[in-house]
């Protein structure tokens, strides 16, 4: 999640990227930078943090007359948030800026550095740049050259460059991250990662395809596909309304992070799958030499995700796993061992009990690990080790891709500790290492099942509440779509692991009381279908989620067959997801800023 903008016109470049940028900076603000070419000479400022710190190192900077821009603001995924590090990269006569992640960097690094190239980063994105000039050294046109190195690149993919001996022209490129291209009336090229950068500036837009590259001028606009073939321009009116293009169409930004979960978990998964094991580049073995123990630390969403951990942790390497309330640790003079890898959980990094807890662990002497969403935050900086689930900036108060990627992250985890303790055959590490792959067509949304959630929503808008019910996995899962519902709806939901429901909360059981259950087809079906028809006996309202037929439910939602449990926990998290929306939408509720609530809680 970063953003990137470009120009190319007469109009002052400066003020034109900033404002772009600040149109996207909910997109990342770890740091920002620009470059300008014009007359074959570039000028470039970068800063770390908040646009504004941007805006004053250029503020006495100035262009007249026609000139070529890029910018960019970034959600820092490799390296940390340093001038070094920030956007555009630069060769010897080239800038580049980039939003994905290229797979392959290090060894394209390797290679270009046994060449005599000389990083100044720690990114994947400064290989660009030395990529394109290598090829340009080796006789290529710059086109040709930007063709070569896109040839080279694995991963996910918005880029602009612009190099001196063509001071008109912008190169571009796009494979699985956003890019649109903008004119007006004055013949004017914008580029930008949302519609919110181009408002106000052009009046119409092509929406690049994956696979699509090109370059732009001040007097053309030239676009391939992946088979090197060009395309016609095909452009289409730009809605005027900034709110909205923030949105991309979406009704709420809960709503767009929801629908983003599928390109999200591509990111979480990027570079970290190999054919029979999980590689995660931020953990050295040596960090659980030693360890007989973990212990997850969080609160609200994030427990839920370390709930699942558990099972998944137990289940997979075989390893003493638990988890806590952070708010709860750390007062209740918790006996901790050496031999315990505590491990918090937080999309921010910021969370106040879960960072204090953190504190405490080391202040114990425990080796540390933090999964989080943000680097540089308080605990990635303050923790021995950390996995940054690469979720991007969510708006919406009510937790969804946060919790995808968590969860992603911590099942590649237990396969991860699975091969380091020889606790899973390799045929089986290969095997959930595929269905990972699969993740992020799993979490897509279905049309159809959104528009019967939809409908189906009206009928469960009184009540005295909800019950959400699961076994194993699907029990924290359970717990997170309660959450979800109570978060954004202000409706009471609770919950609830199936088969404790006869140890009390049954009584509660009657036709007004909900029933959201959870009943995956390979993860305990007859026990849960079991609970299920005790609680239908009692007159309660079922909602069964499954891909299985249920007679005794009033409403069924059915899912897909998966060839695991781990799909339909992916699946039915999806489904939750949107039933809370869409109730708390029929309640004319702000979903994206529930009442009482904040984005990170950073206070006791």
């Amino acid at each position: 999640m970063c953003g990137i903008v470009g120009y190319i016109g007469v109009k002052p470049v400066k003020q034109i990227l900033i404002d772009g940028l600040r149109e996207l900076e909910y997109r990342g603000y770890d740091s920002a930078g620009i470059a300008v070419l014009q007359n074959g000479t570039f000028s470039l400022f970068k800063a770390v943090g908040k646009l504004i710190n941007l805006e004053e190192k250029a503020k006495n900077f100035e262009t007249t007359g026609f000139s070529v821009g890029i910018g960019h603001t970034r959600w820092a995924t490799h390296g940390k948030p340093t001038e070094l590090n920030a956007h555009p990269h630069v060769g010897q006569n080239s800038y580049v800026v980039h939003n994905g992640i290229i797979e392959n960097y290090q060894e394209l690094k390797t290679m270009l550095m046994s060449q005599g190239t000389h990083f100044l980063s720690q990114t994947d994105t400064e290989v660009i740049v030395h990529l394109f000039e290598y090829y340009l050294r080796n006789g290529s046109t710059p086109f040709e050259a930007f063709a070569q190195t896109l040839k080279e690149l694995n991963g996910a993919y918005a880029i602009l460059l612009v190099n001196a001996s063509v001071n008109d022209t912008i190169f571009f490129a796009k494979y699985g991250s956003p890019m649109i291209i903008g004119r007006n009336k004055e013949g004017e090229v914008f580029f930008g990662s949302s519609d919110a950068a181009l408002i106000g500036k052009c009046h119409e837009v092509i929406y690049l395809e994956d696979g699509y590259y090109g370059y732009a001028s001040g007097t053309k606009i030239s676009i391939f596909n992946s088979v090197h073939s060009e395309v016609p321009l095909s452009f289409t009116p730009l809605d005027e309304n900034k709110l909205s293009a923030q949105k991309e169409g979406y009704r709420f930004f809960m709503e767009k992070e929801i629908y983003e979960q599928s390109r999200v978990l591509a990111d979480t998964l990027m570079g970290r799958l190999q054919e029979e094991s999980v590689y995660f580049e931020e953990l050295e073995n040596s960090l659980f030499e030693g360890i007989n123990e973990i212990k997850f630390c969080a609160c609200g969403t994030s427990y839920h995700a370390a709930l699942v951990a558990t099972y998944l942790f137990e289940r997979h390497a075989k390893i003493k796993t638990s988890v806590e309330f952070a708010s709860e640790f750390r007062y209740r003079e918790p006996f901790l061992t050496p031999d315990t890898l505590f491990v918090v959980i937080s999309q921010s990094g910021e969370t106040a009990d879960t960072l204090e807890s953190l504190k405490m662990a080391k202040r114990f002497g425990l080796k540390t690990m933090v999964i989080c969403n943000v680097d540089n935050s308080s605990m990635v900086r303050l923790a021995d080790a950390s996995i940054l689930t690469r979720a991007g900036i969510e708006k919406g108060v009510a937790s969804t891709k946060a919790f995808a990627t968590q969860v992603c992250v911590l099942w590649m985890m237990s396969l991860y500790l699975a091969k380091m303790r020889t606790t899973l055959e390799s045929s089986e590490i290969k095997r959930q290492i595929q269905l990972l792959r699969t993740l992020p067509s799993t979490v897509a949304v279905d049309n159809t099942i959104h528009e019967q959630l939809r409908r189906l929503s009206k009928r469960y808008l009184h009540g005295h509440g909800f019950f959400f019910i699961g076994r194993d996995v699907f029990y924290p899962l359970a717990m997170e779509g309660a959450l979800k519902l109570k978060e954004i709806s202000y409706l009471h939901a609770e919950g609830y692991p199936s088969g404790e429901m006869k140890h009390g909360p049954i009584a509660l059981a009657d036709p007004e009381l909900f029933t959201i259950a959870l009943l995956p087809e390979h993860k305990l079906y007859d026990k849960t279908k079991s609970n299920i028809e005790e609680l239908s006996a009692r007159d309660s309202t079922i909602c069964s989620i499954s891909p299985l037929d249920f007679d005794k439910a009033d409403d069924h939602i059915r899912t897909q067959k998966r060839d695991d449990y781990m799909l339909e926990f992916f699946e039915m998290m999806v489904v939750l997801q949107l039933l809370s929306m869409e109730i708390a939408v029929r309640l004319g509720n702000d979903v994206d800023m529930p009442r009482n609530l904040a984005k990170s809680v950073t206070v006791e």
